[in-house]
């Protein structure tokens, strides 16, 4: 049978999360919750009319329309939420952050410890074809010791989002939390080592200068330096960029140990460029001793490319979901802990960048 999912929220990236719900085998969306009507209405539309629409999440929870829950809901409300539906037999998906304070995440937690339905924290960079090529290389011990890792995100601005809650500090967590989330996340897991100290230097230059919501002007940063180092001393870097359109790839993450240099890059979203086509990501190993370095293109199929903005990874991700849910044993991929970390990282790198002093974490 398939698993039916109840969405909390279902804006942007409930959107995303519909669409690649209706590709994946063994998955439907039965219920949908959100506050807006007119997202309701375009849920139901989404989900090719399967959806049934609720204006609470509340309500939704005692339909009996679902097996799971995905929390789509915008940042600042994952705490409220979490607190309540962990009292529920569900297995969740919570999208990033997990909360927009370290704070909070620590009190739900608290709050899940001994839950025996599993909480999973939407880290979809994880999945990315090229980047599990990457995690391949160096579970297969490719690299050696992975010392050094590089990221670099140039994009687009922040998107118009229902209300533009996206474009404070106060609700999103700030742009090191919200964003960046997901290469904490990565570096941490590729490094293979808890995070020590935070640099940051970044700036608010460009985007979103000219609007005003009662008022006030956007204070999401958008651009930033941020160098962090391990317990292990591993060190990662993180070079951002949202006002950087057109860049051919969005993402470059290389991480090099003592016998090679491992690269992933991946290409932005097909709508922001300026032929509206989807491009292959590639893979580069450089060898040190021998000096050889092997290219690749990883191929993605078309209608998962297409079904949302994180080139495939939000598909892949829900594969891996759907198995753990159906299986009914194991412990999900990325954890409630997992979710804590990358809040924490992004939290002290915000403060660095306030501060001009590096944090300890």
């Amino acid at each position: 049978m398939a698993i039916r999912y109840g969405l909390i929220g279902s804006g942007m990236m409930g959107q995303e999360h519909i669409r690649n719900l209706t590709l994946l085998e063994g998955c439907e969306v039965t219920a949908v919750s959100d506050p807006d009507a007119g997202m309701r209405q375009r849920s139901v539309e989404t989900s090719e009319g399967q959806a049934q629409a609720f204006a609470d999440y509340k309500e939704m929870l005692g339909s009996g329309l679902v097996d799971a829950l995905l929390i789509a809901a915008p940042n600042d409300t994952h705490h409220e939420i979490l607190l309540d539906v962990l009292d529920t037999p569900y297995p969740i998906l919570v999208e990033k952050p997990l909360c927009t304070t370290s704070a909070h995440c620590s009190e739900v937690l608290a709050k899940a410890e001994g839950r025996k339905a599993p909480v999973w924290v939407a880290m979809e960079y994880r999945y990315m074809p090229p980047v599990q090529r990457l995690l391949k290389e160096l579970n297969d011990g490719t690299l050696g010791t992975p010392r050094m890792m590089a990221i670099r995100e140039h994009r687009f601005p922040f998107l118009e989002k229902v209300g533009d809650w996206n474009r404070f500090n106060a609700r999103t967590g700030g742009t090191l939390v919200e964003k960046c989330c997901h290469f904490w996340d990565l570096m941490r897991l590729t490094l293979q080592s808890d995070p020590v100290r935070v640099y940051a230097s970044a700036g608010v230059d460009v985007n979103h200068l000219d609007e005003a919501y009662d008022g006030r002007t956007p204070d999401i940063l958008d651009n930033a330096f941020v160098t962090v180092e391990f317990a292990n001393g591993a060190r990662g870097m993180l070079d951002l960029c949202m006002f950087a359109e057109g860049s051919y790839w969005q993402e470059t993450i290389a991480v090099t140990g003592e016998k090679a240099r491992v690269e992933a890059k991946v290409p932005g979203p097909a709508r922001f460029t300026h032929d509206g086509k989807e491009r292959r990501s590639e893979v580069e190993i450089s060898h040190r001793a021998s000096k050889e370095v092997v290219r690749e293109e990883i191929e993605v199929d078309e209608a998962v490319l297409q079904a949302g903005d994180h080139h495939g990874s939000t598909y892949f991700q829900h594969a891996r979901f759907r198995d753990l849910v159906q299986s009914g044993q194991g412990d999900p991929e990325v954890s409630l802990e997992d979710g804590l970390w990358s809040v924490r990282v992004g939290e002290a790198a915000e403060e660095s960048a306030r501060s001009g002093q590096a944090v300890t974490l």
